[in-house]
Formats: structure tokens, C-alpha cells, sequence
């Protein structure tokens, strides 16, 4: 069977986010004074062809783990739709 994964990779809420605070200073700077903490990160979308949904579970578990994310800096999670 052939799984569809959404996967979100996402900086460690303890390390800074320069992408997201220059982001946040431009939004408020653009009259969006009232959104704060923006957070940017990683949108994967994938195919994993498995035998069952744990499968496909555990397989992407491990490409998350080995290529997708850097666990010093970035957290993960996934849905198999």
C-alpha cells in the first residue's frame, strides 16, 4: 500500500529563530503588531509504498531521524493521511 506523510520539522522552541524574528519585525512593522513569536520551519510531503500503516509509521520515523531533521537544532512530527 502507498502512504501519504505530512511532516513538520520545526526549530527547538528553546534556540532562537532568526528567520522568525526577522519576520516577526516586518509584520509589525506592516501593522501586524498584534502576531508575535513566528516560528518558521520545514513542510515535507512524501510517498512511503509499505505493508501496513505501522510500517509506514515506522519508516518515516526513520528518515526523519536520519535525513530529515537535525536533532541539535529541530523537532519533528508527522500524520499519514
Amino acid at each position: 500500500m502507498k502512504f501519504t506523510a505530512e511532516i513538520n520539522v520545526m526549530p527547538l522552541k528553546v534556540l532562537l529563530d532568526p528567520q522568525g524574528k526577522a519576520v516577526t519585525s516586518v509584520m509589525h512593522n506592516s501593522g501586524f503588531a498584534d502576531m508575535d513569536n513566528v516560528r518558521i520551519g520545514k513542510h515535507i510531503t512524501l510517498e512511503v509504498e509499505a505493508a501496513d500503516k505501522a510500517q509506514a509509521e515506522k519508516r518515516i520515523d526513520e528518515v526523519c531521524r536520519k535525513v530529515l531533521h537535525n536533532p541539535i537544532m529541530e523537532g519533528y512530527e508527522f500524520t499519514i493521511l
